[in-house]
This record gives C-alpha cells, structure tokens and sequence, in this order.
C-alpha cells in the first residue's frame, strides 16, 4: 500500500504565480504520512528551497508525466497541451464539465489514458457548497481592476503586486473622485462577492449589494443605472443574463463590466455580451462605442486568473483550505465526501462524451 502521494506541479501558464499548497503547509501532510513532490517553477512565488526546507521532495518541471501512477497531480490552472493522454489523477480548476470552450477535448484525455480529474470546483460539502476556492481575492482583485479603470488608472500590462500596494491605489482613486460613482455587485453573499465589497470600500466607492433574492426577479434598469457591475455569480443552469446585447443602446450609466466569474465561453454565462477572456497585456476590451442617442461606451474586464495578481495572499488563504481537504485522500472512510463529490461530477461529465 503506497502512502498517499501528492505533485504540485509547475504552471504552464506564464502568468499563473500561485500555488495550491504553500511551504508552511508542507509538514502538514508530511505529519500525516503522505509523500510530497514540488516541480521547480521560474514563476511560483514561492521558492523552491522554501519547499526543501519544509521537507517537500524536488522534481524538475514539467516531469510529473513520469509521476508514479499512484500520484496525484496537484495543480491550479490548466495543463499544457501534452500529452494526449492522462493516465494520473490530477486536481486543478478544469473548466470542463460545463461545455465550456475545448472542454471536450481536456476529456477525451482522460478518457483515453484512464487518469481521473477531480475538479476543484467540484470539491463540495453535502449541502453542494464549494470548501476551497480562490473567489474572495478573484473578487477584492477584479472589484479593484474595475475601480482603477473608471478612475483612469489602470495600466497595462498588470504585474502581480502586494495587497498594501493595490490598497494604496484604490485609495488614490478614491481622492480622485471614485467615492462619486456607484457599483453593484452580484452573487455579494459568496466569497467572490465578499472580496469584491471589500475592495470597493477600500476605494471608498457606494456599493449595492445584490444575492439570489434581488436576481430572481432582475430589474434591469436598476442595474443599468450603476456605473461598475462586478459580477460574482456562478450557476451550473442558464438563467437570465444580467446584460445583454439588446440592453447597449438603451439609456444606461453602466460603464465597466467586472466579469470576476469569467464563465465566458459556456452557456452559464451571465454576461453574454462577452464571449472572449482578456488578458494581463490587454485587461480592458471595449464592448460598445457608445453611439446612440443615449448610450454610453461599455467596457469589459474578464480575466481568468485574477487571484494570481495578489499571488502570496491568493496562495495562502486557499492553502489553509485545501490542505485539511487532501487529508481527506488517506485514513479511515477515504476519500472523504467531497473528493467523491468531485468523483462523480468527473464520471457524469464523461458520460456525457458518449451520451446521444
């Protein structure tokens, strides 16, 4: 019987500096019998000695394809294009069950080598709540990018930065007059939602606060008449869009769509007049010119890894989450039920490939 053995492998994606479990976490798992391998990364900010001195194994980066088959492969965002086939089980944000764009295709690997996927989404309590996720910073960082843009103040490309650093901006654009428009946030009762007020409030900026109760029945123009919608709401069923294409030439104040949820490319999206991500180099895209008679121009902020901009606080927070859960890997009654909850999530969406 192997001793549960866990990867955190490096990021392909240049950008991505978190990482799903910090060094002083390390000895956690280590105390609890499990084995430890962290690939070298240039991009981590954590180092890897920090890892070595916490007891953590080191492996080169990108060697977790000859991982033992017993390992799982620990990750945040998403794999490199190869190889075609995954044979391990490995634990990342996917994006994979809800039809999003080249979810099919990130199946069909499992599929084909016989790994599993557990989606850290997917990762739920009996009650179907998520118990680890990134959203509180997802939502304090994208509520932060769309004060900063309003203000004039947001410069491209972003870096990742310290919290004291980007509190001392949203500060500065309050003096400069943020503190006289008006935001909204959706899903405000989640975590996303939470970070999101938040960052506002460190701006000094006036917030409404919308949950399910105020978005089952949407007053559109109520929405309309905000200057920032931070959008924090995440849904597994299509349901009424907060913005759409027929509401741009309508009279509105609405000026800045903060899309921390970033579901873009699936039919879960809330704000379908954005079907593309933008990006660190281009973090602001222009959605409407603003010609009509009383239309103003529309622009859009919607990028996927927002939490990888405060990447020490992002990593840390979401560590001492995730570290309790992967326990659940090992001992009496493993895995435990959220690991089973992710379990099935992966199984059904593989169905799903073959379903008529």
């Amino acid at each position: 019987m192997h001793p549960v053995h866990v990867w955190i492998r490096s990021e392909s994606r240049d950008t991505e500096r978190r990482t799903p479990i910090v060094p002083a976490d390390i000895p956690q798992l280590i105390g609890a019998g499990f084995e430890v391998t962290v690939e070298e990364s240039p991009q981590r900010t954590f180092a890897i000695e920090e890892y070595a001195a916490a007891g953590a194994s080191v492996a080169t980066e990108g060697s977790w394809v000859d991982a033992p088959e017993h390992a799982y492969v620990l990750g945040i965002k998403e794999l490199p294009d190869g190889p075609e086939s995954l044979r391990h089980r490995h634990i990342y944000f996917a994006h994979a069950f809800k039809g999003q764009e080249d979810a099919r295709r990130t199946l069909e690997r499992f599929s084909r080598g016989g790994g599993r996927l557990f989606d850290i989404e997917y990762l739920t309590d009996d009650d179907g709540r998520r118990v680890v996720a990134f959203g509180y910073w997802a939502g304090y960082v994208g509520a932060a990018l769309g004060v900063l843009h309003l203000a004039g103040g947001l410069a491209a490309p972003l870096a990742p930065m310290a919290k004291h650093e980007l509190d001392a901006e949203l500060e500065q654009a309050g003096k400069a007059g943020a503190d006289e428009l008006l935001a909204l946030v959706t899903g405000a009762r989640g975590r996303s939602g939470r970070g999101a007020q938040h960052a506002l409030r460190t701006a000094g900026m006036p917030v409404t606060s919308w949950d399910r109760e105020e978005t089952r029945d949407l007053h559109k123009q109520a929405l309309l008449g905000h200057d920032l919608l931070v959008n924090c709401v995440v849904t597994h069923t299509p349901t009424t869009p907060f913005v759409e294409q027929s509401d741009l030439d309508h009279e509105r104040r609405l000026r800045v769509l903060a899309d921390v949820t970033c579901d873009v490319t699936g039919p879960t999206n809330m704000l379908p007049v954005n079907t593309r991500t933008t990006s660190w180099q281009e973090p602001v895209r222009r959605l409407h010119d603003g010609t009509g008679e009383h239309s103003v121009p529309l622009d859009v902020i919607a990028i996927d890894n927002l939490p990888s901009l405060l990447p020490r606080e992002a990593s840390e927070g979401f560590s001492a989450d995730l570290t309790p859960h992967l326990l659940g890997l090992a001992g009496e009654g493993a895995p435990s039920g959220a690991w089973r909850a992710a379990g099935r999530a992966f199984d059904d969406a593989i169905r799903s490939l073959t379903a008529p």
